[in-house]
C-alpha cells in the first residue's frame, strides 16, 4: 500500500478515541477495575492495538470470547489479566492455565475439563464461575449453583482451581428499565452470597456491560466490562447518543470511487433494477459491498457522504460493490467517500448504518471483513494531550496481523 495507491477501502481507527473513551467510561464507574472487552478482534477495530490502548488509558483487566483470541493477547505480549468465557469440550485448556488466564466455568463438565488441565500443567488454574441469572444463555443455573460451588471449593482445597472471580450477564441491560435488570441483579446477589457463605472469596465480582456501566452504578461491584461503549457507539437508542455520555466513535469506513459516468433518465441499476434514475444524472461507484462487511439489507437506504454531499445507496448492494446517485455532481475518480465515522463532518454514523439496514452498531462494525484494511491512527499515546481529531497522525500501516476468531454480542 503506497501514497500512489491508496486502498480501494479501508477503516480508520482512531486509538486517541478509543482511549478517551475508556477514561470516560471509567469515570462513570470510578471504584471499579475496568475490563476492556475486545473480543471479535476487537469489535472489528483490531483486537492487538485496542487492547494496548485499553490498558495505557487505565483498562486492568482484557475480555474475549474464545481462548484462542485470549491465548493470541498472551503471545503478543499482553500481561495484564485476561479472562475468556465462550467454549467448548477438548479446548486449549493446558495452554490457557499456563498463560494464566481466568476461564470462565458454567457447569461441573468444564470445571472438570479445568482441573484437569491444572493437573497436566502441575499449575493452579485461574477460574471465574459465571451465574445464569436469566440471560438463558452460558452459566450455572440458581439450582445447580450450590453443586458447582462445593466441586470448585474442594478443587480449590486441592490446589488445582483458585476461583478468582464471579459473574452473570445482562439480557436487557440496553433497555433502561426493564423489570430483568432489577430481577438479574437481585439474583446475582443471592448467588453471590451463597458462594461467599460457603467459603468463596473472589478477587472480582462482576455483571456490568456497556449499558450497565453507564445508565446502573448499583450494578458496579468490583469490575466493569464495557465492550461497545469502548468503541464509541451506544449500546442502544433507548441508552442515549454516543454523545450523550461524552463517547467518540472509533471507527471511519472510507472508499474510493472506482468510477464516476453519466446515466440516461430511466436507467436501470444494480442486480434486480430495484432502482432506476428518474432522470438524467451521475453515478458514482463506490468499490465495498457484503464482501466487505456492508449489510445488502441497506440497499436503496444506506447513506454516504461523497463530496461533502449525503448521498443515498441506489439499487442492491452487491458482493464487491454499490452505486450512488450523484444527481448533477462530478466529484473525480478516487474521490473520497465516507460510509460511517464519528459524524462531526456530516458523515454518517453507525447508528445510521444500523437504522438503514434495520439491525444494531454492534453488527455494522463487527461484520467489516478482512480484505478491509484496519489503519490505526494516533498509536502514540502522547497525541492524546494535543490532538486534533480531524487530522491523520501516527499511521500504523502494519494491519491485520492479529486477526482472531469472531463471536457474538457485547
Amino acid at each position: 500500500m503506497t501514497e500512489t495507491a491508496p486502498p480501494r477501502v479501508r477503516a480508520e481507527i482512531d486509538l486517541a478515541a478509543l482511549r478517551a473513551n475508556v477514561r470516560t467510561l471509567r469515570a462513570h464507574a470510578p471504584t471499579a477495575a475496568f475490563m476492556a472487552v475486545v473480543k471479535a478482534d476487537a469489535y472489528g477495530h483490531g483486537m492487538l492495538p485496542c487492547a494496548r490502548a485499553a490498558l495505557e488509558a487505565g483498562a486492568t483487566w482484557v475480555g474475549t470470547a474464545t481462548p484462542e483470541e485470549a491465548l493470541a493477547l498472551r503471545a503478543a505480549g499482553i500481561d495484564a489479566p485476561v479472562m475468556c468465557w465462550l467454549w467448548t469440550p477438548g479446548g486449549p485448556w493446558r495452554e490457557a492455565v499456563e498463560a494464566d488466564l481466568d476461564i470462565s466455568v458454567s457447569g461441573l463438565w468444564a470445571l472438570r475439563e479445568v482441573t484437569a488441565a491444572a493437573r497436566a500443567a502441575t499449575r493452579t488454574a485461574r477460574v471465574q464461575l459465571k451465574a445464569d441469572t436469566g440471560l438463558g444463555r452460558n452459566g450455572c443455573m440458581p439450582d445447580d449453583w450450590p453443586e458447582l460451588i462445593a466441586a470448585a471449593l474442594r478443587a480449590e482445597a486441592e490446589g488445582l482451581v483458585r476461583v478468582t472471580g464471579l459473574w452473570s450477564h445482562f439480557a436487557c441491560a440496553d433497555e433502561p428499565g426493564h423489570p430483568s435488570i432489577q430481577a438479574q441483579l437481585d439474583v446475582f446477589r443471592e448467588m453471590v452470597a451463597h458462594a461467599e457463605e460457603q467459603g468463596v472469596r473472589p478477587e472480582v465480582r462482576h455483571i456490568a456491560n456497556s449499558p450497565a456501566t453507564l445508565t446502573r452504578p448499583d450494578t458496579h461491584f468490583d469490575l466493569v466490562r464495557p465492550g461497545i461503549a469502548m468503541y464509541g457507539i451506544s449500546p442502544s437508542p433507548e441508552v442515549g447518543a454516543p454523545q450523550d455520555f461524552g463517547l467518540r466513535p472509533v471507527m471511519t469506513l472510507t472508499a474510493s470511487l472506482a468510477s464516476v459516468k453519466h446515466a440516461p433518465a430511466q436507467h436501470g441499476v444494480s442486480y434486480g433494477h430495484h432502482y432506476t434514475t428518474p432522470g438524467a444524472t451521475t453515478l458514482g461507484l463506490i468499490p465495498a459491498g457484503y464482501g466487505d462487511g456492508v449489510p445488502r439489507h441497506a440497499s436503496g437506504t444506506g447513506p454516504v457522504l461523497v463530496d461533502g454531499k449525503l448521498r443515498t445507496v441506489a439499487g442492491r448492494i452487491a458482493m464487491d460493490q454499490f452505486v450512488v446517485d450523484l444527481g448533477g455532481d462530478e466529484p473525480g475518480i478516487g474521490s473520497q467517500a465516507v460510509l460511517f465515522g464519528p459524524g462531526d463532518r456530516g458523515e454518517p454514523t453507525v447508528e445510521d448504518w444500523a437504522r438503514a439496514a434495520g439491525t444494531i452498531g454492534y453488527e455494522i462494525v463487527t461484520r467489516i471483513g478482512s480484505r478491509v484494511p484496519r489503519v490505526h491512527m494516533n498509536v502514540d499515546l502522547n497525541v492524546d494531550l494535543n490532538v486534533d481529531m480531524n487530522v491523520d497522525m501516527n499511521v500504523d500501516m502494519s494491519v491485520d496481523v492479529n486477526k482472531a476468531p469472531n463471536s457474538t454480542d457485547d
